[in-house]
């Protein structure tokens, strides 16, 4: 099971990442854990500055804007294959 991470404040622009993250984990048949993190510091602490931010198994992949969902796909396919 894959560890996921959405940072942010909470905003909209996060809801819509962890929805579309959700969505292409279920089409794509990858068990994950998904966890939003609203903590400052904690997302500080991950090096994020701009939020969204998003974290697989503890390696930020992502930061800044909406991932487009052909990249959460490649997200998941290649964390898959180092499984």
């Amino acid at each position: 099971m894959k560890q996921i991470k959405v940072l942010g404040s909470g905003c909209r622009n996060c809801e819509i990442t962890a929805n579309a993250i959700t969505k292409a984990a279920e089409q794509a048949g990858v068990a994950i854990e998904l966890e939003k993190v609203t903590d400052i510091a904690a997302i500080m602490g991950y090096g994020v500055m701009s939020t969204p931010g998003v974290v697989i198994d503890g390696t930020v992949v992502h930061s800044g804007g909406v991932p487009g969902p052909d990249q959460i796909r490649t997200w998941l396919q290649a964390t898959e294959r180092q499984a």
